[in-house]
């Protein structure tokens, strides 16, 4: 019994050991990636239904939430809630833990820049709109691969893929989705509906952190460590985002299936166009498909990402915003040659919108 309570000490000090040798902006990415994947695995049912929604609009629309649900369990069963959904962690893990890593860095950068800037929710708001643009830029085709496999569903007649305009366009996994994209449309088509991205994202991660930050200014101080609170705290925060959002995501969405859509109307050019153009054959109302379902996912999805992000965070003896601002100012070359990288990464946009 002694000897297993003396390994055990050993491995904590060992863990102790590696966490404390971790710099700041290592621990914060390690805390956001697990919080971004375990948001999004909770989610993923909601989620998949939710790109349906958006992309087959009478298939899907006609039976409803619920029906939708029955389709997906009967055709596909279990895992058919899951399609896409190992492409969308491979996403998410790299996006959560660069999104809250740069909103981290970018504040600090802000703060360290500007030193009479004031410490309240419009700084997060400028954080967060800009990591959210830095996080998308870095892993925007892993979306775009997720949202292509989610699309394809299965006939309950003829158990096949349907709706695809030729079989052999047929997505086989992540590797397949990736290569047969790029062969037929290089490094553009991965980045096929990045600018509506961006667009929707840059309001939606700024107004995501600055809600969050606000509300938590209201909650009494022996309160602010109560997981319930959090929990609400980013409930709140994700639903408002999302709304002044959500047109923009189902513009990136239908741009991202075009090419898979049985459709024959007119290619999907830039966003604006995309944006009529959906207006002007599907109705207003298409912009806001799936947005019912869309808060069921969202509510739980940043409530759980901002929880998890604050308990790993703990966990990992991540210093407090005031002590790692002064810790990381004694590197700024860390700082100065992340922004070079993030300037270097927003040239894409313009190639690609």
């Amino acid at each position: 019994m002694a000897k297993k309570r003396e390994e055990r000490e050993k491995s904590d000090m060992f863990l102790d050991g590696i966490i404390e040798a971790m710099p700041v902006f290592a621990k914060e990415l390690v805390a956001g990636g697990v919080a971004g994947g375990v948001a999004k695995s909770v989610v993923a049912p909601l989620e998949r239904v939710k790109i349906l929604f958006q992309t087959r609009r009478g298939e899907f629309q006609r039976m409803g939430l619920l029906g939708s649900i029955k389709k997906i369990a009967k055709t596909e069963g279990v895992l058919g809630f899951y399609r896409g959904n190992g492409a969308s962690v491979a996403r998410i893990v790299p996006y959560a833990a660069l999104h809250y890593m740069a909103y981290e860095q970018y504040r600090r950068w802000i703060i360290l820049s500007n030193p009479d800037v004031g410490r309240g929710p419009v700084l997060d708001l400028v954080a967060g709109s800009f990591a959210g643009g830095t996080a998308v830029l870095f892993t925007y085709p892993l979306d775009l691969v997720r949202t292509k496999l989610a699309y394809q569903v299965v006939d309950s007649s003829k158990m096949n893929l349907q709706g695809l305009v030729r079989s052999e366009q047929v997505y086989k996994g992540i590797v397949d989705c990736f290569s047969k994209t790029y062969k037929e449309s290089g490094l553009r088509g991965l980045y096929r509906g990045v600018a509506p991205s961006l667009y929707g994202i840059f309001p939606y991660a700024g107004l995501k952190f600055y809600f969050y930050e606000e509300m938590k200014l209201h909650v009494p101080e022996e309160d602010k460590k109560n997981i319930m609170v959090k929990l609400v705290c980013g409930s709140v925060a994700g639903l408002l985002g999302q709304t002044f959002t959500y047109p923009l995501d189902v513009v990136r969405r239908q741009m991202q299936v075009e090419r898979l859509a049985t459709s024959n109307s007119a290619e999907l050019k830039g966003t604006k166009e995309s944006l009529v153009m959906i207006v002007q054959k599907q109705g207003w109302k298409q912009l806001f498909s799936g947005l019912s379902i869309n808060y069921l996912k969202v509510v739980p999805s940043v409530a759980i990402g901002f929880t998890v992000y604050d308990v790993m965070k703990l966990f990992l003896k991540v210093p407090s915003r005031d002590e790692a601002v002064i810790e990381v100012g004694t590197c700024r070359n860390l700082d100065i040659s992340f922004f070079e990288a993030v300037h270097c990464l927003c040239s894409l946009h313009y190639c690609f919108r």
